[in-house]
């Protein structure tokens, strides 16, 4: 009887209600579809940076991040029989060993400086972003492919093209220059031009011969699970390697692990300033709905209902309204995103994005934490708001109520 008696009041004042649902609606649609828009660019923006080479966990001889260099070589894996076992469990989902040293590659019409990185291809695959970014050409073949892989940018800056020889020189580890002709075997394209004019790729055991050098490896990128979760991973690669320097992304990347920090912090600082918002509204609608029924209220205080009846009933009242804006608006951020799943076009600033790490497209993501949060914020928070309003209703006293004598 008390639900029946709310869900009538709710509807009394048709206009009323309507425009609180609308408010609370709006407001948790607000606060998905920013915070989708807020993940996406930070998931962009770590993603970008795991798939350009980094992973979640690097592996360098000790110097090597100071100097890098020929110089500070890894030994070989089969010398690590405990990096070995580890990089073959299932907490590493891919791994891969490379040569990574400046370089300087030249064309018939203009030298540019670069990184030159010696892979294993079929270890790159789902490790990084270099297979899945071939448009022209073909990915390297084996670690003795003889071919180099360039950046779209970094052909077009060098005026030159597919299957064209090219000039690449590095030092070896006499601090020696040498040099060797390259023909371009495969063109890749990224969301950030940054890396198309960075990075050269070529089979590992050609760079070895290249730079002379022996069996090392400048370098081990892995993968594990999670990368916010990697402290167990960590520990274990790091007692594995001893003999290394350990790093994380967020240790290779400080700004984006300050970033992630803060987007956390930021969601929910933005979920309570929109409820803020709504929260007066709310208390505003319920206050006014129990002054236009004081002498309802004093009415039925007087043949007998209980004051936790009142208040149960403002207080269902209430719970409805927020579940229906709630639902609605959680309906709306849906209609909203999924169109946009493909994602934003933002070319429009698109250098300016490049800056900070991403691309052109903006991709929201859409968290279950998030949704979630959203909707426990402002049921929680809105049933708090209705207390006050519930409270003064239940302590109405019957006569000066039905006289309209407002306490």
């Amino acid at each position: 009887m008390i639900s029946r008696i709310a869900w009538r009041n709710l509807w009394r004042n048709r206009r009323r209600s309507i425009i609180m649902l609308s408010a609370i609606s709006l407001g948790i649609w607000g606060m998905i579809w920013m915070t989708a828009l807020m993940r996406g660019m930070v998931d962009q923006m770590i993603d970008s940076s795991i798939e350009t080479l980094s992973g979640h966990i690097q592996i360098h001889a000790p110097g090597y991040m100071d100097d890098p260099s020929i110089e500070y070589l890894l030994p070989p894996l089969n010398k690590s029989p405990a990096l070995q076992k580890l990089l073959a469990s299932d907490e590493v989902v891919a791994w891969s060993e490379r040569i990574r040293v400046p370089a300087v590659i030249r064309s018939e019409r203009d030298v540019y400086a670069v990184t030159l990185v010696g892979i294993d291809p079929a270890r790159e695959r789902g490790l990084s972003f270099i297979a899945e970014s071939i448009t022209q050409g073909s990915y390297l073949s084996s670690v003795n492919d003889n071919r180099l892989l360039l950046g779209k940018k970094l052909v077009e800056r060098l005026e030159t093209r597919l299957n064209r020889r090219v000039v690449l020189m590095s030092q070896d580890p006499d601090n020696n220059i040498t040099e060797r002709g390259f023909r371009i075997g495969g063109i890749f394209e990224t969301s950030l031009q940054a890396t198309e004019t960075a990075y050269v790729f070529a089979g590992i055991e050609t760079v070895r011969e290249l730079l002379k050098s022996g069996p090392g490896v400048s370098e081990i990128s892995l993968l594990g699970q999670d990368y916010r979760n990697l402290d167990s991973l960590l520990e274990k690669t790091r007692s594995a390697a001893s003999y290394a320097d350990v790093q994380t992304w967020l240790q290779l990347d400080p700004y984006l692990g300050s970033l992630l920090g803060v987007m956390d912090g930021f969601v929910l600082i933005w979920f309570i300033v929109i409820f803020l918002a709504l929260s007066f509204g709310l208390v505003n609608t319920l206050m006014m709905a129990v002054f236009e029924r004081t002498r309802e209220i004093g009415l039925i205080q007087a043949l007998g209902m209980k004051p936790s009846y009142i208040l149960l009933m403002i207080l269902i009242e209430s719970i409805a309204m927020l579940l229906i804006g709630l639902t609605a608006g959680n309906v709306l951020s849906w209609l909203t995103i999924l169109p946009l799943k493909n994602g934003i076009d933002v070319s429009a600033v698109a250098s300016g994005l490049e800056w900070a790490g991403m691309s052109s497209t903006l991709v929201p993501a859409v968290k279950t934490y998030d949704v979630v949060l959203a909707n426990a914020v402002v049921l929680v928070l809105g049933l708090l708001a209705s207390l006050f309003p519930a409270w003064r209703a239940s302590r109405k006293v019957p006569i000066e109520a039905i006289t309209r004598v407002w306490q």
